[in-house]
């Protein structure tokens, strides 16, 4: 997975213009049920908010091109849960990981909407959350609202604590 995320940033890097269009299909693959559990990209992410500030990368295109990707992942999990409900539990690989959506359900039936907020910064809660709110018809318009509201912020946090590692690593050689 590191060098997934090292071959990410590094074509980022020499390829700026491409930064937003990748950081969307990342965030979207991250926040999709089924591919978030295969190949989680919240390092790329992080890696490639380590570029912002030291390459010259524009921070807001790339940000809301995150916020983008994520969420519509979202609205795609939500979407793929409302569409197939219970038959989604037989699919692969939530089939042989039986316990990520009760684990999802348990959580959207006690926090309701605020669930899609929260569990946007928690490992798999990040794709069963959407899914199990679509399965368990979570009103549409409230999870949406919290869904990409939670994108946004998500977003940030992420390329954002990238640039600050960037940035203390570079005090930190300049120390010594």
């Amino acid at each position: 997975m590191q060098d997934l995320a090292r071959a990410m940033a590094d074509f980022v890097r020499d390829h700026q213009a491409w930064a937003a269009p990748i950081v969307l299909v990342l965030a979207f693959g991250e926040s999709l049920a089924f591919i978030s559990l295969l190949v989680p990209a919240w390092g790329a992410l992080i890696a490639i908010g380590a570029l912002i500030g030291a390459s010259g990368i524009s921070f807001w295109p790339v940000w809301i091109a995150g916020g983008i990707g994520a969420g519509l992942g979202d609205w795609v999990s939500y979407w793929f849960g409302f569409r197939y409900k219970e038959q989604v539990a037989q699919i692969w690989p939530l089939s042989r990981y039986p316990e990520i959506l009760p684990r999802g359900e348990e959580f959207v039936k006690k926090w309701g909407v605020p669930s899609i907020f929260i569990g946007r910064f928690f490992g798999p809660l990040r794709a069963s959350v959407p899914l199990a709110a679509g399965i368990f018809e979570m009103p549409y318009w409230p999870f949406q609202l919290a869904n990409f509201v939670s994108a946004l912020v998500w977003s940030a946090v992420l390329l954002l604590f990238g640039d600050v590692l960037a940035g203390v690593a570079e005090w930190i050689w300049g120390v010594f």
